[in-house]
């Protein structure tokens, strides 16, 4: 039995706890919460300076894309992002166990940076083997890719075929991005997910171009086609945003994880209201200023109703895996958001999301759920000197 006491203790599902103890087994389980020394019956009380908190779960990563590191030109915008990485990988640039050592080094960082659990997207078997013998809990999303109506079914079917693969562990099939998935396929999608779990999780709104192809079929997307030789004259422009275009293809059976949502507008959000879909969203801050040099306007979300969750998007739009990092950009950008509600949507929102909070999330009795130290607060505010250091 191990005993830690910190200056405060933040459960997440309860109110912090000022010179607050956790105790914990050999396993890790938490055994009990306190802020009375007197009740530790066994073991010395380990005297920390700092706060208290569940492992992180980052709900949103490419662990496969880690060998891109630095490789990736920042700043020249979502299109440029994607041309990038599919240039890279038509020229075959990185080879199988290059690919497999970065992402098994993502691992570890993550693992590290005190991370428990990661909704991870897939469009290979490659991190099949890692996610098997990692100390995380992953779910993977086995993404599709086709804007093509004609490829809808056999796209479908081969990311079917790739699920097999990571079973028995937790995956499900999943649209990458409105601008990348027909109509058609979205119809196969929603009609697997009616059918049984599947978790969805979707790129929504990285950039304003994404938006306006949809009302206008105008801008860079346009590019983006001819880039990859496709025909996409049977698309017609909507006269809506993306996310306002889409949400009537997405299942009602699932929870749908929203991700990046840059350029979400306060309309887009009264509109999802209208329709009964199981809405979370996921922020990447770092990755957005990688890319697109903005930030979503987070301030809108907020008491809206929705779960709100962090991700840190993969190691080719970011410089690191670490949630603390994502918590640190929101509030230097959002100072009104306190550090209470940014650990809950490190924390328990995103274990509430993956279906995983009877285990991880919130510090409670008889849950395993990792426990982290923050350290370098000012005010309990986070400054560029706080640090996360895993305890357990």
């Amino acid at each position: 039995m191990k005993h830690f006491r910190a200056d405060y203790v933040y459960p997440v599902y309860a109110d912090p706890i000022k010179n607050g103890i956790v105790s914990v087994d050999d396993n890790g389980k938490i055994l009990a919460i306190s802020d009375d020394p007197s009740s530790i019956q066994s073991g010395n009380i380990e005297q920390l300076n700092g706060i208290l908190c569940p492992g992180f779960v980052n709900t949103h990563c490419h662990l496969e894309l880690s060998h891109l590191k630095d490789k990736i030109k920042a700043g020249d915008g979502l299109v440029e992002f994607i041309k990038a990485i599919l240039t890279i990988r038509k020229e075959a640039q990185y080879n199988d166990d290059q690919v497999t050592e970065a992402a098994r080094l993502a691992d570890q960082e993550m693992y590290d940076n005190g991370i428990v659990a990661v909704g991870d997207i897939a469009n290979t078997g490659i991190t099949v083997d890692i996610k098997k013998n990692s100390k995380l809990y992953y779910h993977t999303f086995v993404e599709t890719f086709s804007f093509l109506p004609e490829r809808a079914q056999a796209v479908f079917d081969s990311a079917v075929e790739l699920i097999e693969k990571f079973k028995p562990l937790s995956v499900s099939l999943t649209p990458h991005a409105p601008y990348t998935v027909s109509k058609e396929l979205f119809k196969l999608i929603k009609r697997y997910s009616d059918s049984g779990k599947n978790l969805i999780s979707i790129h929504n709104q990285e950039c304003e171009d994404e938006n306006k192809f949809y009302r206008y079929k105008l801008g860079a997307f346009n590019d983006l086609y001819d880039f990859l030789g496709l025909d996409i004259d049977y698309f017609k422009p909507q006269a809506r945003n993306s996310l306002q275009s889409i949400i009537p293809l997405l299942t009602s059976n699932q929870e749908i994880l929203l991700v990046h949502n840059t350029c979400t507008n306060l309309k887009d959000i009264y509109f999802i209201k209208r329709f009964d879909r199981h809405i979370n969203w996921c922020f990447c801050p770092n990755a957005n200023l990688y890319i697109e040099k903005r930030l979503p306007k987070i301030n809108l979300f907020l008491d809206q109703g929705f779960n709100i969750t962090l991700g840190t998007d993969s190691l080719a739009s970011n410089n690191k895996l670490c949630i603390l990092s994502e918590m640190r950009v929101i509030q230097q950008k959002f100072p009104t958001i306190g550090l209470e509600q940014l650990i809950q949507w490190g924390t328990l929102n995103g274990a509430e999301f993956l279906g995983i909070d009877k285990d991880k999330g919130s510090l409670q009795p008889g849950k395993t759920p990792g426990l982290n130290l923050i350290t370098g607060l000012d005010n309990l505010k986070i400054t560029p000197e706080t640090k996360v250091k895993r305890l357990i």
